[in-house]
């Protein structure tokens, strides 16, 4: 359960950072009340409390994961909703993403539970505002997640804030994911590293793990993320394609994806993070295969 949850936080602040939605993901933490997080989103309380299906404020607990309204644009007003026939090979995660909603608001819809074992035929409620968004070649091939098409370079000025501490040059007996030339600390929501390569380079698997998740992110070009064990997740971002999919075993050396251009600094660059129980973890010190 605890790399479950960790699974879900690492993927809540790529969500939050990210330009993917119109909603922000927030995981409640210990201190926070529904009525700090509106202020500090910007939204109503009691926007907050509708969208999440909450009736009382005081019952909420730390690691809830709440949807944010948005500000502006269509909001969550007056949604309309159609069905969806499940389909052999459908997960409820493939679902989400292919109308562009999270897991938990496709839960919440059909009042299921995480651990819910979809069956072939059954209908799901969905929403209906443009029906299902066509899935990309480049996305969903081997990924089985369709999905709106996100490159590896973004436009300019959809970078999410996240910076970089000045360059260092690694240890060059320390293994990478990529041949690193020079890596720099991330500074803001995220804990990590950026690490400079070549375009289109291997992104190699550090470690032997099932990939979880390989989906784009926009602002972080496509993203694998591995679970390892011991309750340690790695986080591959940065591809402009991914040689894997959800489920795939890899091992130390195992191609994740090729390296794409990241937008905010034009160059090859990976977004490596490793979590070990909802806690950061240095890349450099993040064991090795």
């Amino acid at each position: 359960m605890r790399i479950k949850r960790l699974f879900l936080i690492v993927l809540s602040l790529f969500a939050a950072l990210s330009l993917f939605g119109e909603e922000a993901v927030h995981i409640l933490q210990r201190g926070e009340t529904i009525y700090s997080v509106a202020r500090l989103y910007g939204v109503s309380p009691q926007a907050v409390l509708d969208r999440n299906g909450i009736r009382d404020a005081t019952t909420v607990q730390a690691g809830r994961r709440l949807l944010i309204p948005a500000v502006a644009g269509k909001g969550s007003g007056g949604a309309a909703y159609g069905e969806y026939r499940v389909e052999r090979g459908n997960t409820l995660f493939s679902i989400a993403r292919r109308y562009g909603i999270s897991l938990t608001e496709l839960l919440e819809l059909n009042g299921l539970a995480e651990n819910y074992a979809l069956k072939e035929g059954e209908k799901l409620r969905v929403p209906a505002q443009s029906g299902p968004q066509a899935p990309s070649k480049t996305a969903s091939q081997g990924a089985g997640v369709p999905g709106p098409e996100v490159s590896g370079t973004q436009p300019a000025g959809q970078k999410p804030a996240v910076s970089a501490q000045p360059a260092i040059k690694p240890d060059p007996a320390l293994r990478w994911p990529i041949n690193a030339r020079d890596l720099s600390y991330m500074s803001g929501k995220l804990s990590g590293v950026m690490i400079t390569g070549e375009k289109s380079e291997p992104v190699r698997s550090l470690t032997q793990g099932t990939v979880v998740s390989a989906v784009p992110y926009r602002g972080f070009g496509r993203v694998a993320i591995v679970q390892v064990a011991d309750g340690y997740l790695y986080v591959y971002g940065g591809c402009e394609t991914l040689s894997v999919k959800e489920g795939d075993r890899v091992g130390p050396g195992t191609e994740l994806g090729k390296l794409g251009i990241d937008a905010k600094s034009a160059k090859p660059r990976l977004f490596f993070l490793v979590y070990r129980r909802n806690n950061p973890v240095d890349p450099a010190k993040a064991p090795r295969a």
